[in-house]
């Protein structure tokens, strides 16, 4: 079991920055990746990054690439979501989620309660 529990939303301008923060806990030892998703309002889940739990690896996708970074903290079991140059279509809310080793490919078998972006305009 993990448990995932995510902090940072908040409302901000267009152009500004916001930081989003992942702290997990529980059998992190099984984690083979970590990614970040959202969902805004009538619209389906999409996925927004990911980063391999303990070895090198990042994937964006493309409406964030060049303004998301996404990074990870071994030794405190935390992912975080630098957002910067956000625009008013970034607004969703955004999970953590977290992929066992052995899950199917795209398949994620854990997920934080989310957390609310507004980007203004």
């Amino acid at each position: 079991q993990v448990q995932l529990v995510e902090s940072g939303g908040g409302l901000v301008q267009a152009g500004g920055s916001l930081r989003l923060s992942c702290a997990a806990s529980g059998r992190t030892v099984s984690t083979y990746r970590m990614g970040w998703f959202r969902q805004a309002p009538g619209k389906e889940r999409e996925f927004v990054a990911s980063i391999r739990w303990s070895v090198a690896g990042t994937w964006y996708a493309d409406p964030v690439k060049g303004r998301f970074t996404i990074s990870k903290d071994n030794a405190k079991n935390t992912v975080s979501l630098q957002m910067n140059s956000l625009k008013p279509e970034d607004t969703a809310v955004y999970y953590c989620a977290a992929q066992n080793y052995g899950s199917s490919p795209g398949t994620y078998d854990y997920w934080g309660q989310g957390t609310q972006v507004t980007v203004s305009s």
